[in-house]
């Protein structure tokens, strides 16, 4: 079934705030192999002009991936998540995720066609701080494949 197109648009409610914490950032660091000290030092960070240390630009996921999600629940959607793989992903950043950021995630579709039998599905999450200031755009695509 064809991924209705009446649905480019469609914004979700805001996430629960999600608090950025330095434990959290250096895990994901020491994930990607990253050595970086400006995710694991403070100091380090101030001398690179951060008010403290920042998250690598991957780390939007941790709060994207999550609110995403709210868009496959949604029974209009009616994607077959069996069949689904992930097509393409962006993040354009307005300023670096530091730890103490309290962030919520809203979570919208961009896009919506079918090319060649697949639908492809494209998710827009914004995460700002919950006073309003804009972090970061993450997009995503997903394919749904065809029977």
């Amino acid at each position: 079934m064809a991924l209705d197109p009446g649905l480019v648009g469609r914004s979700y409610p805001p996430s629960v705030v999600y608090e950025v914490g330095r434990e959290k950032i250096a895990e994901f660091a020491r994930a990607l192999g990253d050595d970086d000290p400006v995710y694991r030092d403070p100091e380090a960070a101030r001398a690179a002009g951060h008010p403290d240390v920042v998250a690598p630009p991957t780390f939007a996921i941790v709060l994207s991936l999550g609110a995403g999600e709210v868009v496959l629940a949604d029974p209009d959607v009616a994607i077959d998540y069996s069949r689904v793989v992930h097509g393409e992903q962006r993040f354009v950043h307005h300023r670096p995720i530091r730890a103490g950021d309290r962030l919520v995630a809203t979570a919208s579709i961009e896009a919506v066609r079918s090319v060649a039998g697949n639908d492809m599905l494209t998710t827009r999450v914004d995460l700002a701080t919950e006073d309003g200031e804009p972090v970061c755009r993450a997009s995503a695509m997903l394919v749904a494949r065809g029977a």
